[in-house]
């Protein structure tokens, strides 16, 4: 993690930290966010609606809250009511002009981990653009989808849509509570009153609807088909927005680890960024679809996967049913 990084996480988190003289700059941030958000609910910005329900998995804050995780579950859930769900991403990291369909081939580094992962894991087709308006507009018309989830568009303003969903960190929770740049926050804690459900990933919280567990799986080896035994000691690399959640997913499977590296969130990795750092190594799902094309034998990923508590079960089933029942379906 960059010493920038760092900084910012202390600021953030750490209660002892000053933040006051960044309260300028976040004023400024909220005016400018308030005024768009204005603009769209006055209709002097367009919003655009499509002809199939649209989905948003989003957050308020900066940092890793488990979206991807909780968007795989999302999917098999609409598949089990009937649905074939598609998914649009921006693509984070990835230099991207136009709409583009990702299949499990793709680089990481022409579509961004996150949404080659989406691919590889849910079987749904994704398409990426930073113009999520675009991304729908191209997997209509190009996959046989009949609702679309958008990944982390919380605040593509432009994307009509149907149910928000919003993920927090319920072991970091909001930070000092301040806007960006003085705190974590895209936007204020008020808008949790706005969306339709609010998801709290590895610690319940009192603005959420209910707790998300990430449970580990067993280890795959990135080259091969090694097995990494339970209690062996491992270096842990990560390029992620909460290194230290997956420190916790490691001990909680088993592992013990002897040393971190831990670098900025999207990281986009190269064989010398890992050249020096001892064996077994252990990194995260999208970290390791960025290093396979350069891997070795000892190293491998920890996938996760999302438990849902029953509050949370049954109201997601309950929006579900609802939104079919508007569509006529």
């Amino acid at each position: 993690m960059s010493q920038g990084s760092r900084w910012l996480e202390q600021l953030w988190y750490e209660k002892d930290r000053p933040y006051w003289y960044l309260l300028p700059l976040a004023w400024l941030y909220a005016a400018l966010t308030g005024i768009r958000r204005g603009l769209f609910r006055i209709g002097l910005m367009k919003q655009y609606r499509h002809a199939v329900p649209v989905i948003v998995v989003g957050n308020i804050s900066i940092g890793g809250t488990g979206k991807t995780p909780f968007t795989l579950k999302l999917c098999h859930l609409l598949r089990q009511q009937g649905w074939r769900p598609g998914i649009v991403s921006r693509g984070y990291g990835a230099d991207i002009r136009q709409p583009t369909l990702v299949n499990v081939n793709s680089q990481a580094g022409q579509v961004g981990d996150e949404p080659l992962l989406l691919a590889r894991r849910s079987g749904a087709p994704v398409v990426v653009c930073p113009d999520r308006v675009a991304a729908v507009q191209y997997l209509l018309q190009h996959t046989q989808c009949d609702i679309v989830i958008s990944d982390d568009g919380l605040q593509h303003y432009r994307l009509a849509r149907d149910v928000e969903i919003v993920l927090i960190d319920g072991s970091r929770g909001f930070g000092n509570g301040q806007l960006l740049p003085a705190g974590p926050l895209r936007e204020g804690i008020w808008r949790l009153k706005l969306v339709d459900l609010v998801v709290a990933n590895t610690q319940l919280d009192v603005l959420a609807d209910g707790l998300m567990q990430l449970t580990p799986a067993a280890p795959v080896a990135l080259v091969g088909d090694a097995c990494l035994a339970q209690g062996t000691e491992v270096t842990l690399v990560a390029g992620i927005g909460n290194p230290a959640r997956f420190e916790r997913t490691v001990l909680e499977a088993g592992f013990n680890i002897s040393a971190t590296r831990f670098f900025s969130d999207h990281h986009q990795f190269t064989e010398a960024d890992l050249a020096d750092i001892p064996g077994p190594l252990l990194m995260t799902e999208k970290d390791a679809v960025k290093c396979r094309n350069f891997a070795k034998p000892n190293w491998f990923s920890l996938g996760v996967d999302a438990k849902l508590d029953s509050a949370l079960t049954t109201k997601l089933h309950l929006i579900l049913t609802k939104l079919r029942s508007r569509n006529g379906t």
